[in-house]
């Protein structure tokens, strides 16, 4: 349903999301009409059929590369923007535009370390899907 142009029920479903970001009278505007905080999403089993959970991938992936940002951070005193492309030490070019791009938009999975680490590169701000549909 829309109302205004805008999608309702993709606007409730943010507010659900993110409701810790929601002032006391948002929350409690919206729970009179009967809205709920959204509940934690539930992780899954592997295929294998073992049942157990995977190792998170993200913790490796995201040293590696914070390292390239913080290099180029370090020389360029910004965050880079999605073409730039930073060589290690070591020779190895890492695409970090593209990588600081995909962990903003991945935020909600990262832990406290982690989104430390990006607010001390230089990064900071709400979750776009956070951020008000209305009167934009």
């Amino acid at each position: 349903m829309t109302r205004h142009g805008e999608d309702i029920g993709r606007w409730l479903a943010t507010q659900r999301r993110c409701w810790a970001r929601l002032n006391t009278e948002q929350q409690t505007r919206l729970t009179a009409l009967g809205v709920k905080k959204a509940p934690r999403a539930r992780t899954t089993a592997t295929k294998t059929g073992r049942g157990a959970p995977r190792p998170r991938a993200g913790g490796d992936a995201f040293q590696r590369g914070l390292q390239p940002l913080q290099q180029y951070v370090e020389r360029e005193g910004r965050l880079p923007g999605r073409a730039a492309v930073e060589r290690l030490p070591d020779g190895a070019e890492h695409r970090v535009g593209i990588w600081i791009g995909n962990q903003k938009a991945r935020r909600d999975k990262l832990d406290q370390a982690q989104l430390a680490a990006l607010a001390e590169a230089g990064w900071s701000g709400p979750a776009p899907e956070c951020l008000p549909v209305f009167g934009r």
